[in-house]
């Protein structure tokens, strides 16, 4: 059994780096952030845990304190949101999504007569840029109506699905640095750059 570092030794240089996903795998790994979105806002919040990409989950419920605290931490967030006036409206993908092979393994060809083993990747992970906007209701003061911020924010998710079966789990971009992705996807570039996060808000009177 190889390990990971001698893994690495067989990874072309050429793979090491970003890679054009093809338009079909694209197409679904967007239509899926784009369901999840759609779940998130209407109060599915249940949902971001049973998508989540499994070895991931179990890392942020060690942290959590098991996953009995985790599933209660997301399970409390709509109402959270509720007390503190905040209302999410949207939360969609956007932008080109960045595409890379993951999941190394090594599979035998045969070349020149000799078999040669060579590595392989099991799996597709695309950053998939996102928007979310939030209202967030701000009580009158001296007798005056309510007001309403709209908070735009930019981020992004991470999908990650088998080759050839389009099941994806994902984990959020603004939980996630590119050294822990490469602890969990060791062939990842570490010049990898990430989609920004930012935001903004506006006032609606």
């Amino acid at each position: 059994m190889l390990t990971a570092a001698a893994l690495c030794l067989l990874v072309p240089a050429g793979l090491r780096a970003q890679t054009v996903a093809p338009p079909e795998v694209t197409a679904s790994a967007v239509a899926a952030v784009k369901a999840l979105g759609e779940q998130v806002v209407l109060g599915k919040h249940q949902v971001a845990i049973e998508r989540m990409y499994p070895q991931w989950k179990e890392n942020v419920a060690k942290r959590e304190g098991g996953m009995a605290r985790l599933e209660a931490k997301l399970a409390s967030i709509g109402k959270m949101m509720t007390e503190n006036g905040v209302q999410l409206m949207s939360f969609r993908p956007t932008g080109k999504p960045i595409a890379y092979e993951v999941g190394a393994g090594k599979k035998t060809v045969v070349e020149g007569g000799r078999e040669v083993e060579k590595m392989s990747f099991k799996q597709w992970l695309l950053l998939i840029p996102t928007v979310t906007e939030y209202r967030i209701t701000k009580p009158g003061e001296n007798g005056e109506l309510p007001k309403f911020v709209v908070i735009t924010t930019t981020g992004f998710q991470v999908a990650i699905s088998d080759k050839d079966k389009n099941d994806w789990t994902f984990i959020d971009g603004a939980s996630v640095t590119v050294p822990e992705l490469r602890r969990l996807f060791f062939t990842l570039p570490d010049t990898m750059e990430l989609p920004p996060i930012e935001r903004k808000g506006s006032e609606v009177k």
